[in-house]
């Protein structure tokens, strides 16, 4: 499997650019606004919403300053809907670190969303790019309706299997979608092209965001955030909603009461006995390796769609992206 470092080696001094212009974009005057900002760009991840952009017009007709900006408006938009979802979600943790809420507060939280928001608008508009420009609009609102469509599942934590697939593809799966469109446009590419990319980003990110579901249920301390967390925040994805299925019915109601106990910080039991409990049903029921199997047919198509471009450093990147994110630990 390649590392992170190899995938970016195409485009690794553009990469070294694109950190350069974020960090200057995410720069104030306000000293409090300034801490915060300077927080934020302390804790960032993997950074593949960007490295998206750049192997997409890589694999083109190559980087340009137009990508480079696109790549810091994606990343801008990226940053901001996690500090506002972090205020919606209450989430005390943020990849390990502690959430920008939890020491500035909500209020400040938000306006510092708000003022990343902003900053996408003032890139954009410096591109005059309509059709980038209608990428990234499109993207925002469908990131808050997947928000709001996993705010806003009744009474029940309990989702259909086919809401699961629509709640992740909203939240994950269009961001890197239009990440790999926005990439490609930046770089004057024709339609088939930028078809083909669009939808390898897509199924990339349904792949990235079920692997995440899936380590939710392993016993891994590497991750970016603590084990269960989706069920703490009242979130059941799709290893359990098929584990549930699966089981019999006195049995899967017992699995319901503990999860709903964990979201709702009511357990009569210790927390890491009704984790193991968790666990052990989801893999006994074999709610993992289905939504392994949902993976690799992400998977699949995903590779499809590099076919029409011929072989390079870029594809090969890609590919390797693509791997990466169904076989990672954490």
């Amino acid at each position: 499997m390649m590392t992170t470092e190899d995938i970016r080696k195409p485009v690794a001094e553009d990469f070294a650019r694109f950190n350069v212009l974020f960090g200057q974009t995410l720069q104030s005057d306000d000293a409090l606004l300034g801490k915060a900002l300077e927080y934020v760009l302390k804790r960032r991840g993997k950074q593949l919403r960007p490295l998206l952009v750049l192997l997409s017009a890589k694999i083109c007709r190559g980087v340009s300053e137009k990508t480079l900006q696109t790549a810091v408006a994606m990343e801008l938009l990226h940053t901001a809907s996690l500090v506002h979802d972090d205020v919606v979600d209450a989430s005390p943790v943020r990849r390990g670190q502690e959430a920008l809420q939890m020491r500035w507060g909500n209020k400040a939280a938000v306006l510092v969303g708000d003022f990343m928001m902003s900053k996408v608008v003032e890139v954009v508009a410096w591109l005059k790019n309509t059709r980038i420009l209608h990428i990234v609009s499109a993207l925002g609102t469908t990131l808050a309706s997947g928000e709001l469509l996993q705010l806003h599942t009744g009474d029940s934590m309990w989702i259909a299997e086919d809401r699961y697939y629509e709640v992740i593809s909203r939240k994950t799966a269009c961001l890197f979608a239009a990440c790999m469109e926005a990439g490609a446009e930046s770089a004057g590419a024709g339609m088939r092209h930028t078809t083909a990319l669009r939808q390898f980003g897509w199924h990339l990110g349904m792949c990235f965001q079920m692997k995440d579901d899936i380590l939710d249920f392993s016993d891994s301390e590497e991750l970016g955030k603590p084990t269960m967390n989706d069920i703490r925040d009242g979130k059941v994805t799709l290893p359990l909603l098929i584990a549930v299925q699966r089981a019999p019915r006195e049995e899967a109601e017992g699995i319901r009461r503990i999860a709903e106990e964990l979201a709702e910080g009511t357990l009569r039991t210790e927390v890491y006995e009704a984790e193991q409990m968790l666990k052990s049903f989801v893999m006994r029921y074999e709610g993992v390796r289905y939504a392994c199997r949902q993976m690799q047919i992400h998977k699949e198509k995903a590779e499809q769609c590099l076919t029409v471009f011929r072989d390079s450093s870029a594809k090969e990147s890609l590919a390797g992206l693509l791997d990466y994110a169904i076989n990672r630990l954490h």
